[in-house]
C-alpha cells in the first residue's frame, strides 16, 4: 500500500507573512502600526535578511503594508473600493445631480485635487476617438479616506463644450455628464477597455504607490444615442485599492 503524500510546507518567508497577516486582520496590528523590521524577524526566526525582506514584501505587494524610507514598514489597511461598471454611469446617478463617485464610495469621504482644465491640441489617438483636433482637457486626482487612489484625464471636443461649465474647475451637480445633457448631447452608451501595467515615476509619486504595485488603466469613451463621441477618459487606478465589478446576463 502506497503512503499518502506529505503536504508541501510553504517556505519560511511565506509562513512569516501569513502570521503577520493574521495579526493585521485580527486587529492586533492596526492601521499605521510599524511591523517588525528585518532585524527583528531575523532574530525571532533565525533567518537571513533576504528571507525577512521577502516576508515583508509579500504584505507590501498585497497592499496590507507600505514601506517608509529610513523608518520601516507600516500597516496600511484600506477597504477596497468596489467600482461597479454600469451602476456608477447610469443616468439615474448623474441625472439626479449625484457624483459618479458617490456610487463608488457609498458614504466614504472622497476628495478631488490636482484639478487642471486646459484647452489643447488633441494627440493622434484622442483626435481619432473624438473626431476633433482641439479638445478641452480635465486632469484630476481622487482620494478616498485621504488615500490617493486614481488619476483621471478627460477629453472633450472643444467645439462641443466651449463656454460651458465643463471648461471650469467646478462643473456643478451631476458633473460633466449632467452638463453634457444640458448641452443636448447626453451620454447614452459607454465603452471601457481595461488593462494592467506597472506605473510611471509620476504615477508612483501622485498615487503614493508602494514598490511593486501595478496600476489598472481604464480607457472609457462616452457616446450619444446617435453614436457621437462626447468624452474620452483615461483613468489610472491603484490596483490594491479597487475591486472591479461588472454584472451582465448570460
Amino acid at each position: 500500500m502506497s503512503e499518502s503524500p506529505v503536504p508541501h510546507e510553504p517556505p519560511i518567508y511565506r509562513r512569516i507573512a501569513d502570521g503577520l497577516r493574521a495579526r493585521i486582520l485580527s486587529g492586533e496590528l492596526r492601521d499605521g502600526d510599524r511591523l517588525p523590521g528585518e532585524n527583528a524577524l531575523m532574530a525571532d526566526y533565525a533567518i537571513a535578511r533576504a528571507t525577512a525582506r521577502q516576508a515583508l514584501a509579500v504584505l507590501i505587494n498585497e497592499g496590507l503594508a507600505v514601506p517608509k524610507r529610513g523608518s520601516g514598514v507600516y500597516v496600511r489597511l484600506f477597504k477596497p473600493i468596489r467600482r461597479h461598471g454600469s451602476r456608477r454611469l447610469s443616468r439615474e446617478q448623474w441625472g439626479q445631480g449625484r457624483a459618479i463617485w458617490d456610487a463608488d464610495t457609498r458614504g466614504r469621504p472622497f476628495t478631488v485635487d490636482r484639478v487642471e482644465v486646459v484647452l489643447e491640441r488633441a494627440g493622434e489617438e484622442v483626435a481619432g476617438v473624438l473626431e476633433s483636433g482641439e479638445v478641452w482637457v480635465r486632469r484630476r486626482r481622487y482620494s478616498v479616506d485621504t488615500r490617493p487612489v486614481q488619476l483621471a484625464t478627460s477629453y472633450f471636443p472643444a467645439h462641443l463644450v466651449e463656454g460651458s461649465a465643463i471648461t471650469l474647475a467646478d462643473t456643478g451637480p451631476g458633473g460633466v455628464y449632467a452638463r453634457l445633457s444640458d448641452l443636448g448631447v447626453s451620454p447614452a452608451h459607454f465603452t471601457e477597455e481595461v488593462r494592467a501595467r506597472m506605473p510611471s515615476p509620476r504615477e508612483i509619486a501622485l498615487l503614493d504607490l508602494p514598490g511593486g504595485t501595478p496600476v489598472i488603466v481604464i480607457a472609457r469613451t462616452a457616446y450619444t444615442s446617435g453614436g457621437v463621441p462626447v468624452e474620452h477618459n483615461e483613468m489610472v487606478l491603484d490596483s490594491a485599492a479597487y475591486v472591479l465589478q461588472y454584472d451582465f446576463d448570460a
